[in-house]
């Protein structure tokens, strides 16, 4: 996984954003994952998963549910670099994504992933398009199933599974909408950083 598409989209004379030094090899830590809120051309919720020294990325337009029903589209974009995950700010007009991100979610995740009763790697999971994970968020817990649908440049479906941290009452994009990390609203980082 490279990080030359991250790279060719952004200026990093104009934007804040981490360039991101080589992938870092594997640490031996458990690997994060984070959910970023973000208001560009159109609000979606971006999924990052840790894997392989990046951060390998889905845009989420409805953001993650936890109800098992609900099936939420997940669009492959650009693999980022680990420090985009402490990013939360504004990427300025006339850069790629222009608009603000908040830090919505982060934690660590296992994958759970399995095949003949082994944990399948997570890289090859998702070249299979199908990949189990367990987060363990501030604000989203419990397991998930990305399953990419069509062939291998389709979209994928972001599916809660029904595990004990299932709620189908619960609507965390809604209820929960402040930062993890400064307490903000996407409204309230949009009027701090301009």
């Amino acid at each position: 996984m490279s990080l030359n598409k991250y790279r060719d989209k952004r200026d990093f004379r104009r934007t804040a954003e981490p360039r991101g030094q080589k992938p870092d090899a594997d640490s031996g830590t458990k690997p994060i994952f984070v959910i970023q809120e973000h208001d560009a051309s159109s609000h979606h919720f971006d999924l990052r998963l840790e894997i392989d020294g990046v951060l390998k990325s889905w845009s989420v337009p409805k953001g993650p549910s936890t109800d098992p029903a609900e099936k939420r589209m997940a669009i492959p974009t650009e693999d980022h670099p680990l420090d985009y995950a402490d990013f939360e700010g504004r990427i300025p007009g006339g850069q790629y994504g222009a608009g603000t991100i908040l830090l919505w979610d982060r934690g660590t995740w296992t994958n759970i992933t399995e095949k003949d009763g082994e944990t399948r790697p997570a890289k090859e999971a998702l070249e299979q398009g199908h990949l189990l994970a367990w987060l363990d968020g501030e604000k989203i817990r419990g397991g998930y199933a990305l399953h990419r649908t069509g062939g291998s440049d389709g979209n994928w479906l972001l599916i809660k599974m029904d595990d004990d941290q299932a709620d189908r009452r619960r609507n965390p994009v809604n209820t929960e909408p402040k930062s993890v990390e400064s307490g903000r609203t996407i409204d309230e980082v949009a009027a701090d950083e301009s």
